[in-house]
């Protein structure tokens, strides 16, 4: 086979939490292959372990990439504060031979400097157009744990595992790696918390992540961490508010200050997204189709919503509404220009990290998550979601009562469509197969 044979019978995804098939985002040929290395997301600690310890597995991953897709260039994004990351990462890339094969690109501390087409900026001064993705300026971009799973696969192993960091207002501050399909409850239990009743859950970074809705759900491949939190810390309540909520909130306040716009990222980018434009849309029910259309620009990152705005308002949430609505709708943004530039504030209103997690009210627990490999989840049943990724859900191939062995695949991608294999984290039999999830229970 091949490496997107191997890319795609291993079943790999994008594991930055976005979720994209990755033999289907190799199949091109780029300039530019981009190591998302940046985890910009406060608290989480992933990317910049797996850096250290899987350094030679991932450089050697990355290089394979960067040969399919035939890239002139292969930068290593990571935030300048990793000092000891960079070091150890430049060392070995000198021990493997591989100086002028892969480079390591310095990023700011600052939020988001993991948005990809932030990253693509940072690393090559180009500026990825509206609604086009990075390959449109000649760039792949794919995340650190990916390119480790990308090694594995050379290897014939499938991706049956997943690295979260467990972090928050909790006494065990962790980074493990656990079986794809273990219950969520299981690995919550490890923050050194039982009783969940008083503490509510991000499913990711406490920017971008939501609300946890189910504690007795699953992990799947695109799992990162989870925030945990009492019920009454502010950004708790921030995230808990509905859209009728918000909209009623932003209509009875909003003053149109544009700070929203003002500290937006893909703003600042040169995009046409103004989301103080989208509230006042909605506020007073202003027909104006263009501006509804500019909030698909929005890529949700919540800098409007959980730094920007001085009154505490729901500007992405506002961008969020017309995005449903426009998409159910089938109605969709049209650039009208193909080449943009960043505006010239942009240099000074990038937002310090630190300055992000104190204002979220999370300093006191922006602490190390240190990483064990040791199996700190054994589950007796896990349960493998069949839509774990951006396209079509996979299609189960085990039957009830069938006997699988771990690494096993039990789904595949559907003929023709975009989508991504399933393979089984525990040897054991199946006990359930839906078309949603298929169960097994370990032998």
């Amino acid at each position: 086979m091949n490496l997107l044979e191997q890319i795609k019978e291993a079943g790999i995804i994008g594991a930055g939490g976005a979720g994209f098939p990755t033999h289907a985002k190799l199949n091109t040929k780029a300039e530019y292959l981009l190591m998302n290395a940046a985890e910009c997301e406060p608290l989480l600690r992933v990317d910049q372990q797996l850096m250290v310890k899987y350094s030679d597995e991932i450089l050697q991953g990355f290089a394979a990439a960067k040969q399919q897709v035939q890239a002139e260039k292969a930068i290593i994004g990571i935030k300048g504060k990793h000092a000891d990351v960079i070091d150890h990462l430049r060392q070995r890339i000198s021990a493997l031979g591989m100086d002028g094969v892969i480079e390591i690109g310095i990023l700011p501390d600052v939020y988001p400097a993991g948005d990809e087409q932030v990253l693509v900026y940072q690393l090559t001064g180009r500026v990825v157009p509206e609604t086009a993705i990075p390959i449109a300026v000649g760039c792949v971009v794919i995340n650190s744990e990916t390119t480790l799973n990308i090694y594995k696969a050379m290897q014939g192993i499938p991706v049956t595992e997943k690295y979260i960091t467990l972090a928050g207002d909790i006494p065990n501050r962790i980074t493990v790696k656990v079986p794809v399909g273990s219950p969520i409850l299981d690995v919550l239990k490890l923050s050194g918390i039982e009783d969940f009743r008083d503490y509510s859950i991000i499913d990711g970074g406490p920017m971008m992540g939501p609300m946890l809705a189910d504690i007795n759900g699953f992990i799947t491949k695109k799992n990162k961490g989870f925030i945990i939190l009492k019920k009454n810390h502010g950004l708790v309540q921030r995230k808990s508010v509905t859209m009728e909520q918000a909209r009623r909130v932003n209509k009875a306040t909003c003053e149109q200050c544009r700070m929203c716009t003002d500290m937006c990222p893909r703003y600042l980018l040169g995009h046409n997204i103004q989301p103080h434009k989208t509230m006042r849309i909605m506020n007073y029910g202003i027909e104006d189709m263009e501006g509804m259309k500019a909030a698909q620009l929005c890529c949700q990152c919540n800098m409007c919503e959980l730094f920007a705005c001085p009154a505490g308002l729901h500007p992405r949430m506002a961008n969020l509404y017309y995005k449903n609505k426009l998409g159910a709708e089938k109605i969709k943004y049209t650039p009208t220009k193909t080449e943009f530039e960043p505006r010239a504030a942009r240099s000074y209103r990038l937002v310090p990290s630190k300055r992000l997690i104190a204002r979220l009210g999370l300093k006191d627990y922006d602490q190390p998550a240190p990483l064990t490999e040791e199996p700190l989840v054994n589950p007796e049943v896990i349960r493998i979601v069949m839509r774990m990724h951006v396209g079509a859900p996979a299609q189960p191939i085990v039957t009830v009562g069938q006997a699988v062995q771990a690494g096993q695949m039990i789904a595949k991608i559907p003929d023709g469509a975009l989508g991504t294999a399933m393979h089984t984290s525990i040897t054991g039999t199946v006990s359930e197969v839906t078309g949603d999830y298929i169960e097994i229970r370990r032998s």
